[in-house]
């Protein structure tokens, strides 16, 4: 792997299985997520709405990648799911990084 070459080794495929890797991630710590209560405003479901949004996101990369698998559309899926599937302030700032 060529470390110093990102372009070598990241294309469409890796973002996907990047994404879902996240979004399996923050499955398992959705509840500890969500009882650290603390940004960006204490309610006690930080965990549930960023990984309600990955989800959405998955989905949006998913559905991208079925019709055209490039790059530019890997991402856009990617970045149009996280937006368009945003839950709460955390969903919404997630779907700005990701953007």
């Amino acid at each position: 792997m060529n470390i110093g070459n990102p372009a070598a080794f990241v294309n469409p495929a890796f973002v996907r299985d990047w994404a879902h890797a996240a979004l399996a991630g923050l499955g398992e710590a959705r509840a500890e997520i969500d009882a650290m209560n603390v940004f960006p405003v204490p309610d006690g479901d930080t965990g549930t709405n960023v990984y309600l949004t990955m989800e959405a996101g998955c989905a949006g990369i998913d559905e991208a990648m079925a019709l055209d698998s490039s790059m530019p559309s890997a991402v856009m899926g990617l970045a149009r799911g996280t937006l368009l599937g945003a839950r709460g302030n955390s969903g919404v700032i997630l779907s700005q990084i990701l953007r």
